[in-house]
């Protein structure tokens, strides 16, 4: 395939979280807006969701609108790029099957991210096959619409290998027919995992650690004061550590020169920020009452354009209806070739008929010649 295109996807478990935003939604848009690839799909895995959701559905389908008002609120244009539900994708779950065939059980117990979600969880031996598989689906997600792109965030590489290793697999057995992905991380490492305002090494919904796109200012505000710091900075005057600080890691993130001359003018940069903090002297609470400042100061337009869509629900439902659309017809395509590869094709192959036709017609030739010299021998 020579077109370039980009596959990105969110589980609607709950709204988006900043470091959704800086993993990947940022540059998403980013990509959108430059016009140097040629398709953008922007998929809402709910799908995925339900393998640990399944006792639930309605949290999944609650979240989906959740999404994609987070989508449009943080500028993704769907006349440029195309919004689309997993779920409504019936060809993705045909991949799914046959690329289950190409991978082992070890394999998919090998799978780095796979193993953490599975102790954060707590399942054991009780750990559901649709769980356990999920990396598999995910693959076939981004094959079928001959992804060359993925942005996501570090956590994410691991899924990307999964899913190089099952398109050389597939390629190398049935000929070249899928394109191999690769991963785009965020150009700041700060922004590659976000760690929780807990402290906790990933920012998640389920661990209930997030700053939310959503979040109104006094809601961020608390948040952020109630943030995990340095354990050693217990005065003004302690040293204290910027290194897996969370609050320093999020500035390193979100903080410009430009938040400096606005919010907090008595410092240059967050470089003297830094050396300050850990010379000693400055207490948690004025760093965190400049990065509450900061991040508000970019969330307030979400925030506003968020509000404006949800007085319009019909319209956000209509751009997802478009958008499954417009993404069924490339994976259609994709499927196509891909029945064709594995000589499944049975309708669509227009010769196919009739060379079966042939080699009947040709078994019943030598059958006739055979019984023919069967009844000449007997004479």
């Amino acid at each position: 395939m020579d077109k370039k295109i980009i596959l990105t996807a969110d589980r609607p478990t709950g709204k988006l979280h900043i470091g959704h935003y800086v993993g990947s939604l940022k540059r998403r848009v980013e990509l959108q807006n430059e016009g140097n690839y040629d398709e953008l799909y922007i998929m809402i895995a709910d799908t995925q969701a339900l393998t640990d959701n399944f006792k639930d559905p309605m949290k999944v389908k609650d979240n989906v609108i959740e999404v994609a008002l987070d989508y449009l609120s943080c500028g993704i244009d769907p006349t440029k790029s195309t919004i689309f539900i997993q779920s409504q994708i019936p060809e993705l779950f045909e991949l799914t099957t046959y690329f289950l065939d190409l991978v082992t059980l070890s394999r998919l117990e090998r799978n780095p991210t796979v193993k953490t979600e599975m102790k954060t969880k707590d399942y054991d031996t009780s750990i559901p096959v649709g769980f356990l598989c999920y990396p598999v689906s995910q693959s076939a997600d981004i094959a079928l619409f001959d992804t060359s792109i993925v942005p996501a965030g570090e956590d994410q590489s691991p899924m990307i290998e999964q899913c190089q290793e099952l398109v050389h697999k597939f390629n190398s057995l049935y000929g070249e027919t899928l394109v191999s992905p690769t991963i785009m991380l965020p150009e700041n490492n700060s922004c590659r995992r976000l760690p929780g305002i807990d402290g906790k090494a990933k920012m998640s919904k389920s661990l209930n650690n997030c700053i939310y796109l959503s979040d109104d200012e006094t809601t961020v505000n608390k948040k952020v004061m109630s943030m995990y710091t340095d354990p050693e900075h217990l005065k003004i005057t302690d040293k204290g550590h910027t290194e897996n600080n969370p609050v320093f890691i999020y500035l390193d993130a979100f903080a410009t020169d430009e938040d400096f001359k606005t919010y907090l003018p008595e410092y240059k940069n967050l470089a003297a920020l830094k050396k300050h903090y850990e010379d000693g002297g400055l207490g948690d609470t004025t760093v965190k009452k400049f990065l509450a400042k900061v991040l508000n100061a970019k969330l307030e337009p979400i925030r506003n354009r968020r509000y404006e869509l949800e007085k319009d629900i019909a319209s956000v439902y209509n751009i997802l209806d478009e958008g499954n659309k417009k993404a069924r017809e490339h994976a259609k395509k994709t499927i196509t070739r891909i029945r064709r590869a594995l000589k499944i094709d049975y309708f669509s192959d227009n010769t196919f008929v009739t060379k079966q036709q042939k080699r009947f017609n040709n078994e019943h030739k030598k059958r006739e010649e055979y019984l023919a010299y069967l009844a000449k021998t007997r004479k």
